[in-house]
């Protein structure tokens, strides 16, 4: 068992959400050996890429709520999910904050699905002011402030704050004051940024707080 996962109780796995684009545009492969082969723990949140852009094409043509859509949303996660697994035979699929940890200890590389601990979390909105982002966001801040890297199709010059990226639409409404809350740190990179991602999964894991 590797050093990076024989303690995984007492490190802070980094979140690391995958964007669905990247299946688009041949990155998610790559991306994802990159994860699986780094040297500290890793849990990935799938973002819902095209399943969930169905949800909402769906949802216009039916005209069913939003929290409905929110449920669906965060089932094309899943879906994702289940695509990301055939990828690599280190990737497993867990629903839960346990889940993360044994797979961890294990030497696997955990890709969380939402739906079973968020479906009725108070704390975030159920409508499409939520996206992976956040719920991604929400993981790291479950786990206690864990580091948060966001994968996306497009690079970001670095200076900017968490508000104008969602002003901008590089992030969702809701990811600004989640990360604020949980003080979260947290990175975008897109596909010029591939050195700085793979410096970053070589780095020490933070620490876990003390219960």
């Amino acid at each position: 068992m590797s050093s990076a996962v024989s303690d995984a109780r007492h490190e802070l796995p980094l979140v690391v959400k995958v964007g669905g684009s990247l299946a688009e545009t041949g990155r998610l492969q790559g991306e994802l050996n990159r994860i699986a082969a780094a040297n500290r723990p890793v849990v990935i949140v799938p973002g819902g890429g095209a399943f969930a852009d169905k949800v909402r094409d769906l949802q216009r043509a039916v005209r069913f709520d939003d929290a409905t859509a929110h449920r669906l949303a965060m089932l094309g996660m899943h879906q994702m999910a289940e695509v990301f697994v055939t990828l690599s035979p280190k990737l497993r699929i867990t629903d839960t904050l346990d889940g993360i940890f044994d797979c961890l200890r294990f030497g696997l590389t955990p890709v969380w699905v939402p739906l079973p601990t968020l479906e009725r979390d108070t704390t975030i909105p159920a409508d499409w002011s939520i996206t992976s982002d956040s719920i991604a966001a929400r993981l790291a801040e479950l786990l206690g402030g864990a580091p948060l890297v966001l994968l996306k199709s497009v690079d970001v010059a670095g200076a900017e704050t968490a508000a104008e990226l969602a002003h901008a639409g590089v992030v969702d409404e809701a990811f600004p004051g989640i990360a604020a809350r949980a003080n979260l740190t947290w990175r975008i990179y897109g596909p010029g940024a591939d050195a700085a991602f793979s410096a970053l999964l070589t780095e020490a894991p933070k620490a876990a707080a003390k219960s």
